[in-house]
């Protein structure tokens, strides 16, 4: 065992005592000028040296000055092939004029703009040299419209012509009519000497077919009797 233990043991109780409850018995404390004030606490950089500075100058110097809004005078602009054949010689410029703003429109009431050049207020399509006139396709279609009627009639005719018709004399004509008749009048006879109640299918078959032909019969010496002229084909 150490021989300084009983010593040890006894500072640490004497010096434990005093701050058992309240803390230190002593406290410095700061003096008033010395309170805590904003920022204080936050890491400072280091301040800028003449070595740390960066002075944006060209090769003429010092930049002009920023422009006034009213002043107009033309602004000093280099080209891309000046700059390239005077690399390291800021001597040369060209003077360029400020280049007109583009013609605009607002359409909406918040603003909205839009580019006048294609919105069909400005009237540049009636100053063409071809306006107003039929363009090219229009002339081509309406040419080939025209060859294809061409086409079609000429092909009317043709097959007119080779269907031509002869015309039926009025001897043909009185001996068609008067068989036409004769043949109606037969099947007039037969219709009369149907019976009258049709209860089977082939009464009214037979009763359904004498009433078509005889229809068409009617028809055609209608026909015959109404056109004095007629034409048949030929053979």
């Amino acid at each position: 065992m150490s021989k300084s233990r009983p010593t040890v043991a006894l500072e640490t109780v004497k010096n434990k005592e005093p701050k058992r409850t309240m803390g230190p018995a002593k406290v410095e404390v700061s003096a008033p000028d010395k309170y805590l004030k904003k920022y204080s606490q936050e890491p400072k950089l280091p301040e800028k040296t003449q070595s740390l500075t960066f002075v944006r100058t060209n090769c003429a110097g010092k930049k002009p000055d920023v422009p006034a809004r009213t002043d107009n005078a033309p602004v000093d602009i280099q080209t891309k092939r000046e700059q390239e054949s005077t690399k390291g010689e800021c001597t040369k410029t060209t003077k360029v004029a400020p280049k007109k703003p583009e013609p605009i429109f607002v359409d909406t009431r918040n603003g909205h703009k839009q580019p006048i050049e294609y919105s069909g207020l400005v009237p540049k399509y009636i100053k063409k040299k071809d306006y107003g006139a039929v363009p090219e396709y229009v002339l081509q279609r309406n040419e080939e419209m025209q060859r294809a009627w061409e086409e079609h009639g000429k092909f009317l005719k043709d097959q007119q012509e080779q269907e031509a018709k002869s015309k039926l004399s009025h001897a043909e004509r009185q001996t068609i009519l008067q068989g036409l008749k004769m043949k109606w009048a037969k099947l007039n006879h037969e219709f009369q000497g149907l019976p009258f109640i049709t209860d089977t299918l082939h009464l009214k078959r037979n009763r359904v077919r004498v009433e078509m032909e005889m229809k068409k019969l009617e028809d055609d010496i209608n026909l015959i009797e109404r056109f004095k002229i007629i034409y048949l084909p030929e053979d």
